[in-house]
């Protein structure tokens, strides 16, 4: 007897079968199979609808602001949008995750307040050095977070480059990946004086000091220290057509390397959205113009993109609405819209619903070595999944379903999240959020849920 068995449009990460059956029994996987499974305790059927796996969004700050935001509200911000896995990263203000310590305290956050599963990233402090990479690999980090650029020299510090090598041949050890954030210090800096020198604060200010060349420049300095110390180099939030060119020359030389975009950049742009929503729209690396954003869905298509994530962060609104562009905080709410905006954006293009499935879900739990458990409708992994109906009126944004008041997606029209699963378990129902704090588990690499 069968816990469940679901019929609906199965989306895998090379095809989508029309009508097919998803079983689950304990938590698990039973079987995706074109004819109809055994008895079941509940039978449910989706015509026409999607049953997508649980999407893991790889790029999440869920506590950027101290007493904003904690993993009851990222988490059920979630599984609302069809996401049962976040990896969360190390900036949290009031605690740099760089020890085992700040691993272990994180984690008890985790099992207390999480709606859906929560992997970690962890980062170093400058003034340590490599020392401490070790213990946060046997903490269950599932991979380290670097920045090529600093915002505060504590809880978002700048990783020089002779302690990034240093950083990556320590990581590199582990097998798992070095995340960064590519934008050259010397670069950005330097044009932010002369702007302010200037007296300009319009909407063009930001992305005129976070020029695309800092962009690439970092992005070519990831690569190569991946390549000299062969560890695995992941650039976390790449803007440019040009940067996906970088990052697939040094695949074909046969090293690993690995790219990601994020959400915004394939919906917004600068000549369309931060022109008319200023703060709201900035972002680091910026919106840039609108040619990018077409190149980037060229790439999606073409499969030369390896993860798509949010990095969300539930600013509150005051830190977003200054007129000067220069004294805005970067980044916005997002993880609810995640999966329905590409989705979206998939259908309009023509683009392969596969293609969605392999850059939410199964490239992102390859990437931070958690498979089996995670990312993939085959059997024996968790039955995370989500139903989404394209027929049903179109859900449209109001804010967003996190703490923030405000929200750069209002008003648009994305497709319905029927119901989130997590390990076979309804979270979500289309409205409300079903589990409990606590539900969610930590996850790390290779060896499950802790």
């Amino acid at each position: 007897m069968l816990d469940l068995v679901i019929r609906g449009d199965i989306v895998l990460p090379n095809a989508v079968k029309r009508g097919w059956y998803l079983s689950v029994n304990g938590g698990k996987i039973a079987s995706v199979s074109e004819r109809a499974p055994g008895l079941a305790r509940e039978r449910l059927e989706f015509d026409g609808a999607l049953v997508f796996p649980g999407a893991v969004d790889a790029q999440v700050h869920s506590r950027s602001q101290k007493g904003r935001e904690d993993f009851i509200f990222s988490t059920k911000a979630a599984a609302a949008g069809g996401v049962t896995t976040i990896i969360d990263m190390p900036y949290d203000e009031g605690l740099l995750v760089c020890d085992r310590e700040s691993v272990e305290s994180k984690v008890a956050d985790i099992r207390s307040q999480a709606h859906t599963d929560v992997g970690l990233y962890g980062t170093i402090r400058p003034g340590d050095g490599v020392s401490k990479i070790a213990e946060q690999v046997d903490a269950g980090v599932c991979g380290f977070k670097f920045s090529t650029f600093g915002t505060h020299p504590e809880r978002f510090p700048r990783i020089p480059p002779y302690l990034m090598a240093d950083a990556f041949a320590e990581v590199a050890k582990s097998g798992l990946a070095c995340g960064v954030h590519n934008e050259n210090e010397e670069i950005v800096k330097t044009q932010i004086e002369r702007m302010k020198a200037s007296g300009r604060s319009d909407y063009l200010a930001h992305g005129e000091t976070h020029t695309p060349l800092s962009e690439l420049l970092a992005i070519g300095e990831i690569y190569e220290i991946g390549a000299f110390t062969g560890c695995r180099a992941h650039v976390v939030h790449c803007s440019l057509g040009r940067g996906i060119e970088i990052c697939n020359s040094y695949k074909r030389q046969g090293y690993d390397a690995t790219v990601e975009v994020c959400i915004h950049y394939f919906l917004f742009d600068e000549d369309n959205t931060v022109r008319t929503r200023g703060g709201l729209a900035k972002g680091n690396p910026p919106l840039r113009p609108s040619q990018e954003k077409e190149k980037l869905w060229h790439f999606l298509a073409s499969g030369d993109i390896d993860l798509v994530s949010t990095d969300h962060v539930a600013w509150s609104l005051d830190r977003k609405n200054n007129p000067d562009m220069l004294k805005n905080s970067a980044g916005g709410p997002s993880l609810e819209v995640l999966v329905p905006a590409l989705l979206k954006g998939c259908m309009d293009r023509g683009v392969d619903l596969s293609v969605a499935a392999r850059v939410l879900a199964h490239n992102p739990t390859r990437h931070f070595r958690l498979i089996p458990q995670k990312g993939a409708l085959a059997v024996g992994a968790d039955a995370d999944f989500s139903i989404i109906d394209p027929a049903l009126a179109p859900w449209r944004v109001s804010n967003s379903k996190t703490v923030s008041d405000w929200s750069l997606y209002d008003s648009m029209e994305f497709p319905q999240i029927k119901a989130t699963y997590l390990r076979g378990k309804r979270i979500y129902d289309g409205k409300d959020i079903l589990n409990a704090p606590g539900d969610g588990r930590y996850v790390r690499p290779g060896q499950g849920e802790a």
